[in-house]
């Protein structure tokens, strides 16, 4: 390349013509952080590589230009890349710099350009509420005691001294950024001795030792919709830290568990519940009570059930968290095998034994029918 001659813009970014225009962006932002003066100082190829980037980002990331560069070369767009005055060509709204310098400054400072800081958003909060299946089922409103942070009513929030006033930070002196001057190049950054404010506490408060809030707590009424479960969380608006500065509260977010019960378990909108029956009311079939969320209620068992066959209840299972009804209950008969037979019982089942015969069994009949054939 003679000396002087401009490389190619492509070939500058690494990046095909064909490219698009996330694809320049990103080549950009790599060879600007790669590049930078600040991360580079004293490197003039550094410098000069970092400028060549610049340049080429400024036409190719603009659609007119890139056009007319794709079409006549550097001279199309003779005067439009490169810099202009003691810096780039606008930073703000329009630039094709607008938003990538934002990133680039936060990578190389650890923190993006901005305005002093001003208002700051609260604390989000977090508050774990154990509630019983019942209440998890339809709902409920409880009553919570939440730690949080409030302003200082003795310095009303400024961290100084009832008396004081916090004084004007001799770093930035009160602009709440430091700027940082390299080369061409110049960019600000928060300032890390007031943190943005502009202002620093020498003669802090006593009652919040110059942390303008205090530690408080406040009772709020939750109200729990049926059909939560373990995991939901519920959302309060602005209950969350005070904000600083004027700015919003945060919000509180409700975390929920619910205990276990002794009797029901959870499967979706379903309660299912175990129901053990003896031997004879399986064999000759009874009518038992069961119990649900809504109270007891008789359910007729057939004759000849089977240990674990399910019955369904409708509509006595938890209601829907959208509104939509509520699921069943299910009902797992468990069938229990006596244990502890005096004579006159072992002699009766003996007895009941050969008179029945496989007739009586005709799980076991058909299974003794699949060994035989799987064996055969």
């Amino acid at each position: 390349m003679a000396n002087g001659e401009k490389r190619d813009y492509y070939e500058v970014l690494g990046v095909h013509k064909n490219a698009s225009e996330t694809e320049i962006k990103k080549a950009f932002r790599k060879l600007a952080i790669q590049h930078h003066p600040d991360k580079n100082q004293g490197d003039k190829e550094a410098e000069e590589k970092f400028k060549e980037a610049t340049e080429a980002y400024e036409v190719l990331s603009d659609a007119q230009k890139r056009a007319q560069y794709d079409q006549f070369g550097h001279a199309g767009v003779s005067g439009a890349g490169g810099f202009s005055g003691g810096g780039f060509g606008g930073f703000g709204a329009g630039s094709p710099f607008g938003d990538i310098f934002g990133d680039i400054f936060g990578d190389i400072f650890g923190g993006g350009t901005g305005r002093r800081s001003q208002g700051r958003r609260g604390d989000d909060l977090l508050y774990n509420m154990e509630i019983s299946f019942e209440e998890a089922a339809f709902g409920c409103e409880k009553k919570i005691d939440v730690p949080y942070a409030k302003r200082c009513s003795s310095c009303n929030g400024s961290g100084a001294k009832p008396g004081t006033d916090p004084k004007i930070c001799p770093t930035c002196r009160g602009a709440g950024q430091v700027r940082y001057q390299q080369g061409f190049f110049s960019v600000s950054k928060t300032c890390g001795q007031c943190n943005g404010e502009g202002k620093v506490v020498d003669d802090p408060c006593p009652d919040c030792r110059g942390k303008g809030s205090i530690k408080d707590t406040k009772t709020l009424s939750v109200k729990v919709p049926g059909g939560v479960e373990t995991g939901s969380r519920l959302k309060l608006t602005s209950e969350g830290g005070q904000g600083v500065k004027g700015g919003p509260n945060g919000d509180l977010y409700v975390a929920i568990a619910v205990k276990e019960h002794p009797l029901f378990q959870r499967e979706d909108d379903n309660v299912v519940c175990e129901i053990p029956i003896s031997f004879a009311q399986a064999a000759l079939g009874c009518e038992i009570e069961v119990p649900t969320l809504d109270g007891k209620v008789s359910m007729k068992i057939p004759d000849g059930t089977q240990s674990g066959k399910i019955y369904r209840l409708r509509g006595k299972g938890i209601p829907s968290l959208q509104g939509y009804g509520r699921g069943d209950q299910l009902v797992v008969v468990k069938v229990e095998t006596p244990t502890n037979l005096n004579k006159k019982q072992k002699e009766l089942l003996e007895e009941f034994a050969k008179i029945s015969g496989e007739e009586a069994h005709p799980m076991k009949k058909g299974f003794l029918d699949k060994v035989m054939d799987f064996l055969s």
